[in-house]
Protein backbone atom coordinates (compact mmCIF):
# COMPACT_ATOMS: atom_id res chain seq x y z
CA UNK A 1 0.00 0.00 0.00
CA UNK A 2 1.36 3.44 -0.88
CA UNK A 3 0.99 6.39 1.43
CA UNK A 4 -0.55 9.65 0.22
CA UNK A 5 1.88 12.38 -0.78
CA UNK A 6 2.52 15.15 1.72
CA UNK A 7 4.44 18.40 1.22
CA UNK A 8 8.05 17.72 2.05
CA UNK A 9 9.90 20.58 0.38
CA UNK A 10 9.77 24.24 -0.44
CA UNK A 11 10.47 25.24 -4.04
CA UNK A 12 12.05 28.65 -4.54
CA UNK A 13 10.67 30.98 -7.21
CA UNK A 14 12.39 34.20 -8.28
CA UNK A 15 9.96 36.94 -9.26
CA UNK A 16 11.22 39.82 -11.40
CA UNK A 17 9.61 43.09 -10.34
CA UNK A 18 8.84 46.03 -12.65
CA UNK A 19 11.76 47.98 -11.19
CA UNK A 20 14.22 45.19 -12.03
CA UNK A 21 14.57 43.84 -8.49
CA UNK A 22 13.99 40.19 -7.75
CA UNK A 23 11.78 38.93 -4.95
CA UNK A 24 11.76 35.35 -3.73
CA UNK A 25 8.75 33.19 -2.92
CA UNK A 26 8.90 29.62 -1.66
CA UNK A 27 5.94 27.33 -2.26
CA UNK A 28 5.21 24.07 -0.46
CA UNK A 29 5.67 21.08 -2.74
CA UNK A 30 5.84 17.32 -2.76
CA UNK A 31 8.95 15.70 -4.21
CA UNK A 32 8.19 13.33 -7.07
CA UNK A 33 11.84 12.42 -7.67
CA UNK A 34 14.20 13.44 -10.47
CA UNK A 35 14.01 17.12 -9.40
CA UNK A 36 10.26 17.21 -10.06
CA UNK A 37 7.85 18.68 -7.50
CA UNK A 38 4.08 18.97 -7.30
CA UNK A 39 3.15 22.44 -6.01
CA UNK A 40 1.01 22.22 -2.88
CA UNK A 41 -0.17 25.78 -2.30
CA UNK A 42 -1.25 28.78 -4.33
CA UNK A 43 1.37 31.34 -5.33
CA UNK A 44 1.15 34.85 -3.95
CA UNK A 45 3.90 36.37 -6.09
CA UNK A 46 5.08 33.87 -8.73
CA UNK A 47 3.52 33.91 -12.19
CA UNK A 48 2.83 31.09 -14.62
CA UNK A 49 2.37 28.41 -11.97
CA UNK A 50 -0.66 27.19 -10.01
CA UNK A 51 -1.61 24.71 -7.30
CA UNK A 52 -0.82 21.07 -8.23
CA UNK A 53 1.37 21.97 -11.25
CA UNK A 54 4.46 19.78 -11.56
CA UNK A 55 7.68 21.76 -11.85
CA UNK A 56 11.34 20.98 -12.49
CA UNK A 57 13.44 22.43 -9.67
CA UNK A 58 16.98 21.15 -9.07
CA UNK A 59 18.37 21.72 -5.59
CA UNK A 60 20.37 24.95 -5.32
CA UNK A 61 23.26 24.87 -2.85
CA UNK A 62 23.28 28.68 -2.94
CA UNK A 63 19.61 29.03 -2.05
CA UNK A 64 19.25 25.95 0.16
CA UNK A 65 16.06 24.92 -1.67
CA UNK A 66 15.05 23.38 -4.96
CA UNK A 67 14.93 26.32 -7.40
CA UNK A 68 12.19 26.52 -10.04
CA UNK A 69 13.35 26.16 -13.65
CA UNK A 70 10.20 25.35 -15.62
CA UNK A 71 6.73 23.79 -15.51
CA UNK A 72 6.72 20.10 -16.47
CA UNK A 73 2.95 19.55 -16.40
CA UNK A 74 0.04 21.94 -15.85
CA UNK A 75 -2.65 20.77 -13.43
CA UNK A 76 -5.43 22.70 -15.12
CA UNK A 77 -5.76 25.01 -12.12
CA UNK A 78 -5.47 28.74 -12.73
CA UNK A 79 -4.60 31.56 -10.33
CA UNK A 80 -5.85 35.11 -9.85
CA UNK A 81 -4.90 37.36 -6.96
CA UNK A 82 -7.22 39.83 -5.25
CA UNK A 83 -6.28 42.83 -3.11
CA UNK A 84 -8.98 44.17 -0.82
CA UNK A 85 -9.20 47.74 0.49
CA UNK A 86 -11.24 46.52 3.45
CA UNK A 87 -9.79 43.60 5.45
CA UNK A 88 -11.64 40.31 5.20
CA UNK A 89 -14.06 39.99 8.11
CA UNK A 90 -17.39 38.21 8.49
CA UNK A 91 -20.10 39.90 6.42
CA UNK A 92 -17.74 42.50 4.92
CA UNK A 93 -17.72 43.26 1.18
CA UNK A 94 -14.38 41.45 1.03
CA UNK A 95 -15.89 38.35 2.63
CA UNK A 96 -18.89 38.52 0.28
CA UNK A 97 -16.54 38.61 -2.72
CA UNK A 98 -14.67 35.54 -1.48
CA UNK A 99 -17.90 33.67 -0.74
CA UNK A 100 -19.17 34.50 -4.24
CA UNK A 101 -15.91 33.14 -5.73
CA UNK A 102 -16.33 29.97 -3.67
CA UNK A 103 -19.92 29.69 -4.99
CA UNK A 104 -18.46 29.83 -8.52
CA UNK A 105 -16.28 26.82 -7.61
CA UNK A 106 -13.04 28.55 -6.61
CA UNK A 107 -10.97 28.16 -3.47
CA UNK A 108 -8.58 30.65 -1.92
CA UNK A 109 -5.61 31.09 0.36
CA UNK A 110 -4.85 34.32 2.16
CA UNK A 111 -1.43 35.87 2.61
CA UNK A 112 -3.10 38.25 5.04
CA UNK A 113 -6.56 39.79 5.55
CA UNK A 114 -6.25 41.96 2.43
CA UNK A 115 -4.30 39.86 -0.08
CA UNK A 116 -5.66 36.55 -1.42
CA UNK A 117 -4.59 34.01 -4.02
CA UNK A 118 -7.65 32.45 -5.68
CA UNK A 119 -7.47 29.00 -7.25
CA UNK A 120 -9.72 28.40 -10.25
CA UNK A 121 -10.10 24.64 -10.80
CA UNK A 122 -10.18 23.13 -14.30
CA UNK A 123 -14.00 22.82 -14.33
CA UNK A 124 -14.58 26.50 -13.51
CA UNK A 125 -14.87 29.07 -16.31
CA UNK A 126 -11.97 31.55 -16.06
CA UNK A 127 -13.91 34.21 -17.99
CA UNK A 128 -16.83 33.94 -15.56
CA UNK A 129 -14.49 34.52 -12.59
CA UNK A 130 -12.72 37.44 -14.32
CA UNK A 131 -16.05 39.01 -15.35
CA UNK A 132 -17.32 38.71 -11.78
CA UNK A 133 -14.22 40.51 -10.46
CA UNK A 134 -14.50 43.27 -13.08
CA UNK A 135 -18.23 43.76 -12.49
CA UNK A 136 -17.60 44.09 -8.75
CA UNK A 137 -14.73 46.61 -9.16
CA UNK A 138 -12.26 44.29 -7.46
CA UNK A 139 -8.52 44.98 -7.51
CA UNK A 140 -7.13 41.80 -9.03
CA UNK A 141 -4.62 40.34 -11.45
CA UNK A 142 -4.18 37.25 -13.55
CA UNK A 143 -1.22 35.23 -12.32
CA UNK A 144 -1.62 31.96 -14.23
CA UNK A 145 -2.22 32.30 -17.06
CA UNK A 146 -0.65 35.73 -17.16
CA UNK A 147 -2.53 38.54 -18.88
CA UNK A 148 0.11 38.63 -21.64
CA UNK A 149 -0.55 34.96 -22.40
CA UNK A 150 -4.28 35.51 -22.83
CA UNK A 151 -3.92 38.84 -24.63
CA UNK A 152 -0.63 38.85 -26.57
CA UNK A 153 -1.91 41.68 -28.77
CA UNK A 154 -1.78 44.00 -25.73
CA UNK A 155 1.75 43.01 -24.68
Amino acid sequence: MTSPLHPDAKVLFRVLEDDGTINVETLWATSLGDDKYKIDNSPFWAYGVSWEDVVFAPFSETDGHPAFQFVVAKSGNRTVRVIFDIPIEDRSDSDRTLQDLVALGCSYEGANRKYVSVNIPPGVDLDQVCNYLVENDAKWELADPAYETLHPEDA
